[in-house]
This record gives C-alpha cells, sequence and structure tokens, in this order.
C-alpha cells in the first residue's frame, strides 16, 4: 500500500514522503506552544498560594500536600492513555476535548468553598492536561517532516515548557497580590478560549492509520501502574520510606508495570510496543529526561522556600528571581538543535547533564542565608543551560525515533518520564530535605532545646511555622530564627548534592548509551 492510498478522507496530515511539511506547521507550533504553557504552568503556579489557601480554606498541611499532588497524580497516571486515545481518535479531536475539559475544571477549582472540592477540582484538571500535552507533541512531529526543521521546532516546545515551569511561581505571586485566591486557577480560562478557537482553524488532524482497536487492558494496567508509583512516591514522606505501607505500594507498582509490558508483548495490538525501548535512541533519551527533570522539580521545590523563607522575600518577589532559570532554558533549547549538528546528539546531552550537575554542587557548597544574589544568579543560568541543552535534543531523539503514526504514543512517554522525573524529584529531595532539617533542630540544642515540647513539634513541621514562633519569643528571636535558618540550609546542601548526582548519573548514561545521530 502506498503512502497516498493509507491516507483516510478527512486526515489532512501531509504525505510522509513528501518532503514538504504542513504549510500552516509555524502556525501550529504556536498554538502548540499556548497549550503546553498553561498546562505546565499550572503544575507550578499553585505552590506560591498555599499559605493563602491555609488562611482562607482552612487547609491542613495534609489537605495542602494533596491541592498539589491531585493535579500531577492524575496528570501521570493518565498520559499514557492519553496519547494512545490521540493516536486512535485524532489529536486534534483529544486536544480540543483537553482544552475544553481542562478550563471548565480550572473554573471549577477557582470556585471551591472548602479544601476538598479544590482537591476534587486539581485532579479533575489532570485528566485535561493528560489529553493536552501528549496531543501538543504528536501534532509537531506530524506537521514537520523535515528532520532539521522538527529539531528547531522541538527546541522552541522545549523552551516554552521550560519556561512554563520557572514562570509558575511568577504568575501565582503576581496574582496573589492584585485577586483573590481563586484567580491562580480563572486565568487558565481565558487562556484556554483562545487557544481552543485558534487550533478549530489552524492545527490539522492527525491519526494513526488503520488504527487497531483500543488496547483497553493496556490503558487500564499503565493507569494503575504508574498511579500506584506515583501515589506511593508522594505518600512515602508521610508513611516512611521503610514503612509496611509505602513497600507494598513499590512492591503494587512493580506487579502491575511487569504486568503491563507482558501483556503489550502479548497482545496483538499494543498501545505500548514496548519493543521500541530496545531503540537507544528513545530509552536512553528517556533516561535523560527523566534525570533532567527530577533535577529540576527537586531545585524548585527547595528554593522558593529558600528565597521566602530563608532570605525573606515574599511570593512575587521569590518568583522573579527564578527569571534567570527560564531566560537561559529557552537560549539553550533554541540553539541546542545547532550544537547537535555541529557536534551530535550525546555530546549535547551529556555536557548539559553535567552543567546542571555542576550547578548543584555550587549551590550544595555555597548557599548560605546572607549568599548575594548575583551569585545565585550565576548557578541558575548554569542550571537552564543544561536543562535546555538536554531537553530539546533528548525530546526530539524520541519523537525522531518513532513513525509520524506513533507520535501520540512517543510524546505520552516523553512527557511521562517528565512528569515522573518531576514527581521523583521533590518526593526523594523533599524527603531528604525534612529529614535532615528535623534532625539538626533535634541537635540544635540552645533556646530550641529551652522551648515547650509541643511549640518545637511544631516548628520541625515547617520553616514557616518557626517563624510564627519566632515572633513570641522576643529576644531570643534572632537566635531561634538562626538555628532554623542552618537547619533549612542543612538540608538544602544535600537535597542539592542528591540532584547533582542524579543529573550526573544521566550524564554517564547518555554518554554510554545516546546515539550521536539517527542511524
Amino acid at each position: 500500500m502506498t503512502s497516498t492510498d493509507a491516507r483516510r478522507i478527512g486526515d489532512t496530515s501531509p504525505d510522509p514522503d513528501s518532503p514538504d511539511s504542513h504549510p500552516r506547521r509555524w502556525a501550529t507550533l504556536a498554538v502548540m506552544c499556548l497549550a503546553v504553557f498553561v498546562t505546565v504552568l499550572d503544575g507550578t503556579i499553585v505552590n506560591v498560594a498555599l499559605p493563602t489557601l491555609a488562611v482562607e480554606l482552612g487547609a491542613t498541611t495534609r489537605q495542602l500536600q494533596w491541592i498539589v499532588d491531585a493535579y500531577l497524580l492524575v496528570f501521570t497516571g493518565l498520559l499514557l492513555a492519553g496519547g494512545g486515545l490521540g493516536d486512535k481518535f485524532g489529536r486534534k479531536r483529544m486536544l480540543m476535548i483537553g482544552l475544553v475539559a481542562f478550563g471548565a475544571t480550572s473554573a471549577y477549582a477557582g470556585a471551591a468553598d472548602g479544601a476538598g472540592g479544590l482537591i476534587l477540582g486539581r485532579g479533575l484538571m489532570g485528566i485535561g492536561a493528560a489529553l493536552i500535552f501528549p496531543a501538543t507533541l504528536a501534532v509537531i512531529t506530524d506537521v514537520f517532516r523535515d528532520s532539521r526543521e522538527r529539531a528547531k521546532a522541538i527546541g522552541i516546545w522545549s523552551a516554552v515548557s521550560g519556561m512554563a515551569v520557572a514562570a509558575g511561581p511568577i504568575t501565582g505571586g503576581w496574582l496573589l497580590e492584585h485577586f483573590w485566591w481563586g484567580s491562580v486557577f480563572f486565568v487558565n480560562v481565558p487562556v484556554v478560549i483562545v487557544v481552543v478557537i485558534v487550533a478549530w482553524f489552524v492545527v490539522p488532524e492527525s491519526r494513526e492509520h488503520d488504527a487497531p482497536r483500543l488496547d483497553w487492558a493496556g490503558v487500564f494496567l499503565s493507569i494503575a501502574a504508574i498511579g500506584a508509583l506515583v501515589f506511593t512516591i508522594i505518600e512515602a514522606p508521610v508513611f516512611g520510606w521503610l514503612d509496611i505501607k509505602t513497600l507494598a505500594g513499590f512492591a503494587a507498582s512493580i506487579a502491575l508495570l511487569v504486568t503491563f509490558v507482558w501483556w503489550e508483548l502479548r497482545t496483538e495490538r499494543p498501545m505500548l510496543p514496548v519493543t521500541i525501548f530496545r531503540n537507544l535512541r528513545f530509552s536512553a533519551a528517556s533516561v535523560a529526561i527523566t534525570s533532567a527533570f527530577f533535577a529540576l522539580f527537586g531545585f524548585i521545590f527547595l528554593i522558593t522556600q529558600y528565597f521566602q523563607l530563608v532570605q525573606g522575600y515574599g511570593p512575587f518577589e521569590a518568583g522573579v528571581r527564578t527569571l534567570p532559570v527560564a531566560g537561559s532554558i529557552a537560549a539553550a533549547a533554541v540553539l541546542s538543535p545547532l550544537l547537535v549538528q555541529a557536534v551530535g546528539t550525546t555530546q549535547v546531552v551529556r555536557g548539559g547533564l553535567a552543567l546542571m550537575a555542576t550547578s548543584f554542587v555550587w549551590i550544595g557548597f555555597r548557599a548560605e542565608v546572607d549568599t548575594a544574589y548575583i551569585e545565585i544568579v550565576g548557578q541558575m543560568v548554569l542550571l537552564g543551560l543544561g536543562l535546555g541543552a538536554t531537553t530539546a535534543p533528548a525530546t526530539e531523539s524520541i519523537m525522531g525515533s518513532l513513525s509520524a503514526d506513533k507520535a501520540g504514543v512517543g510524546s505520552a512517554v516523553n512527557d511521562t518520564t517528565r512528569e515522573l522525573g518531576g514527581t521523583l524529584g521533590v518526593a526523594i529531595i523533599g524527603s531528604v530535605f525534612s529529614s535532615l532539617y528535623v534532625g539538626s533542630l533535634n541537635d540544635a540544642g540552645g533556646v530550641f532545646a529551652e522551648l515547650p515540647v509541643e511549640t518545637q513539634e511544631l516548628a520541625k513541621e515547617s520553616v514557616a511555622a518557626a517563624g510564627i514562633i519566632a515572633g513570641d519569643l522576643g529576644a531570643n528571636a534572632p537566635a531561634f530564627l538562626d538555628q532554623v535558618n542552618q537547619a533549612f540550609l542543612s538540608g538544602l546542601h544535600v537535597g542539592c548534592f542528591v540532584a547533582a548526582g542524579v543529573a550526573f548519573a544521566g550524564s554517564l548514561f547518555a554518554s554510554r548509551f545516546l546515539p550521536a545521530r539517527a542511524k
């Protein structure tokens, strides 16, 4: 069958044998970047609103954690299914459905009158995001058939995605200074409306030709496996990493993952052809992205607290101070395809992860209460350059390893590695930080040791709680805050070293297994 014969009536994707890509490809790229920006932005924008939510909604610490985690859990668990649905029923169709669902549930979350309703709304938002995110990259891969143009387009997509991570705290801080807490969710609604209208006229439809019946067993097993893993990682710092519930959760995750792989190898029409992981260009690039986002999300989790709780900046001021990360990510992501053409993917990805590792080592050794911001700028620029140089070439390697028909699945795998890496980064680095923070206070002596046991336990819960306690200590407040800050820094330093180790390990893996060029 020729490629022309294979094209379906109503499928406007260009002939894959044609040297010309889709005529509206750059306009389509702009729409996809805007869609992915609002999706990624929502993953970090809520963090700066947590203190406000605690007051306005009376949310407990446990509820605040789930306000953040519900979105991530549902988003990550449904990504593979979202990519498969796009391949089966049409990527534009799934994109439009996802956008409408995301906008509607954002409004529901913003109008919630209690913490429980907000947690539910955040989880529902994850469903829409899981349909949007894989569709964006799959559409880009379909409309950019020339490999060099596709690399540039994915570089721009990666730059926008990275900037959205850093823009979340800035946008959230600004909104909270001018509007009520619900604005951090309602801000999604007008953006979604614009994207839906423009996408309707600009974005072409594409799907997998001769798509088989959807692998519902694979969909269920993938959701169950990833959902169990993400839930266990999120809950492990609460239960304890060696608690029977945590160990049972990891065991269940492994069992479900093994069952999923067994089923996908057995079924005639798998949702995820797991044999693609034999392609080192695909699998090694996936490891590189996981390592990069592990380090990035762990860093953002710590640095926003460092700015606000140790150096005393407000939410908006803290968000603005993360701008160097966003700018350097964008620059490196756009320029990295040129470097790949010159020296190959291996060198660029290996160097990017090594830059990230270097920045974390620098922060781990130098971060103090009075560290000058200009030095922090240098650390963040190094981090951003490394991230941009890693994600754009690695993403292109993943998508370039597959046929256009499998773009949805490839995009879903790429997105899942990002979210799993970020989840692991926050959970593991956050757990390391918390353990060291509490341990340092337990060994502090002095003013802390003289406090009532109940007050000590409250201070151990968070640095923010310790700051409130300091307001009642009078002349002892400076000495107490110094103990708290030193405890925070002890956790920050080791957390950065953990991030550096993961990034460096990813660099070594890419150096050994990631091919320099597509075969």
